[in-house]
């Protein structure tokens, strides 16, 4: 078990030096709103979701309908749902952990899981939920620390939430790179931009979401018939 626990750990590092970062962002950004250090916390440990957490901050302080607060969500989201479709084979058999592991699915969790676990992994359902929790707490830490800190010592937070953007621009980067296939990521940028000039930087990002999982779907399908003919 300890020798699971060390691989997990080591696995996660990376996230935690970027989610320590990101959660004191957070964490600042909220308790600068108005709101308590609890707020932070609950959030952190409840919704689990970096981007929308960022975005939460505009959307409490501005006093955004529910409506508006639930499409933001689902849209901001939206990506999760092809996250979840590519690791059906992955996360096979991984009771009593599964509830817990579609709940902590982000971005980075996917990415070190997706690959499936090391081959010396003995228990692959528990190292899945190890990485999982590992990278949940550092979430939890980051925004703690920053909610604390952002209540005790005024900050002007002009330019932190700036810290996601340049996150998924490191994404981009490190997944252009990676990949032999740009076409999706090109597909994102452009929807992204015609969407910006359409819409306006207020009103851009659910077209924009909504043109990006459309083309992909189509780009998807398409590659999918190319590959049977």
């Amino acid at each position: 078990m300890k020798k699971l626990i060390k691989k997990a750990f080591l696995s996660t590092l990376p996230v935690m030096a970027g989610y320590l970062v990101l959660g004191i962002g957070f964490g600042i950004l909220l308790t600068s709103g108005g709101y308590s250090p609890l707020w932070a916390v609950a959030m952190s440990v409840l919704i689990y979701a970096g981007s929308m957490q960022y975005l939460a901050v505009d959307l409490l302080t501005g006093g955004a309908s529910l409506i508006t607060a639930a499409l933001t969500t689902l849209m901001v989201n939206a990506r999760h749902l092809f996250y979840g479709i590519s690791m059906i084979e992955t996360y096979k058999d991984t009771l009593p952990y599964k509830p817990y592991l579609i709940f902590a699915l982000t971005d980075e969790t996917y990415s070190l899981n997706c690959g499936g676990a090391p081959s010396d992994v003995p228990d692959r359902p528990k190292y899945y939920f190890l990485v999982s929790l590992f990278n949940h707490c550092y979430w939890v830490l980051g925004s703690t620390l920053g909610a604390v800190v952002g209540s005790v010592i005024p900050f002007h937070t002009e330019g932190i939430d700036f810290a996601l953007t340049a996150l998924f621009v490191t994404v981009f980067v490190e997944q252009w790179i990676s990949t032999g296939d740009h076409i999706p990521a090109l597909i994102g940028v452009l929807c992204s931009v015609i969407c910006l000039v359409i819409f306006g930087e207020g009103s851009f990002l659910i077209p924009a979401m909504v043109l990006i999982t459309a083309a992909l779907a189509l780009y998807g399908k398409r590659k999918g018939g190319t590959g049977n003919d």
